[in-house]
């Protein structure tokens, strides 16, 4: 699995069930839960959807994160990715909405 939901933060908004083009994400008791785990591809739609930062991509040793995960905040049209690296330090890349996509 690709993501992790921490269903504490988790405020119920539902966007990450709309985006998910797997449909793998369903509402449990009011909060997000993957339905099929196994079944993610690591898109990071539900990621960059999420409004609570709620969602954390996984970034595996295989693509250089080391074991550190990334959730996104947004202030207007700014996406903040927050990479949160496993010595405890958060490095922030900061992306204009409009060309989220491109990464």
């Amino acid at each position: 699995m690709s993501i992790k939901i921490d269903r504490d933060r988790c405020v119920g908004c539902q966007r990450c069930t709309v985006v998910c083009p797997g449909s793998l994400i369903e509402m449990q008791a009011g909060k997000a839960v993957m339905k099929y785990p196994r079944d993610c591809w690591g898109c990071a739609s539900c990621v960059k959807e999420c409004p609570a930062e709620a969602i954390a991509f996984f970034l595996g040793a295989d693509i250089g994160g080391s074991g550190s995960t990334m959730t996104v905040s947004e202030s207007g049209d700014v996406l903040h990715w927050k990479i949160h690296c496993w010595d405890g330090t958060v490095k922030v890349i900061d992306v204009d909405r409009k060309n989220a996509n491109q990464y």
